[in-house]
Parts: structure tokens; sequence; C-alpha cells
């Protein structure tokens, strides 16, 4: 399976943008697809995820109320819908997949369960 993320870019605070991730080669089929994001000098960190059997959704705490992650089964695709941006948002965001989640949120939000990464797309927040 690859993944194509794509959609970053530089918003202002309080503005919205939305994140695709692609896959070719394969399908999500009882996948985990969750995004990370790593700001400088950070840990890469859970966003929010989906997982494809039950449609399952989990979102950080940072993110609830404003991130939205979707999906397009026709496409295999997730979307990552982000709203009321902060600048604490800025990071570089990758989408991944895992044949091996058991669709709870330890799973879901676990980076060492991934075994598919999507390239990195940067998302700048300006103030």
């Amino acid at each position: 399976v690859q993944l194509q993320a794509s959609g970053g870019g530089l918003v202002q605070t309080g503005g919205s943008l939305r994140l695709s991730c692609e896959a070719s080669g394969g399908t999500f089929s009882n996948y985990g697809v969750a995004w990370f994001r790593q700001a400088p000098g950070k840990e890469r960190a859970f966003v929010g995820g989906i997982s494809w059997r039950d449609g399952n959704i989990y979102y950080a705490d940072s993110v609830k109320g404003r991130f939205t992650i979707s999906r397009d089964n026709s496409k295999i695709t997730v979307y990552l819908q982000m709203s009321d941006l902060k600048p604490e948002d800025t990071a570089v965001y990758r989408c991944a997949a895992s044949p091996y989640s058991s669709g709870s949120y330890s799973s879901i939000s676990s980076v060492v369960k991934y075994r598919y990464w999507g390239q990195g797309t940067l998302v700048t927040v300006s103030s």
C-alpha cells in the first residue's frame, strides 16, 4: 500500500485546511488509518484516526471539536478537515495505515502500529 498525502499550506489563525490521504496498491479493508503530526523539535504526535472496518473515529484532545476525519470508500481516501487552526497546529502532517489495527483507541493512536506511511505535508498557521 502506498499513501499519498496532500492539502497542506499556509493559513492564518482561525482558518481551515483539508488534508487528503489516498491509498494505492491496495485497500484499507480492516486497516487503521491515522494522521500524525510533528512540529519542529517535538515528537510525532497522534492527531486522529479511523478504524476502516467499523468506522470508529478517534481524536487527540488537542484537536477535538476542530478537526474532523472522514473517508471516501470509492476513492480509498481519508480526509482530515481542520478548522479554527491555531499556530500550535503548525507541523508536518503524515498519514499512516496499519493492517494490524484492532480498531481501539490505543491501537489507532499508537505510532508503532503503523506499517505504511505517506510523505509529509506541511501545515503552517500564521498568527
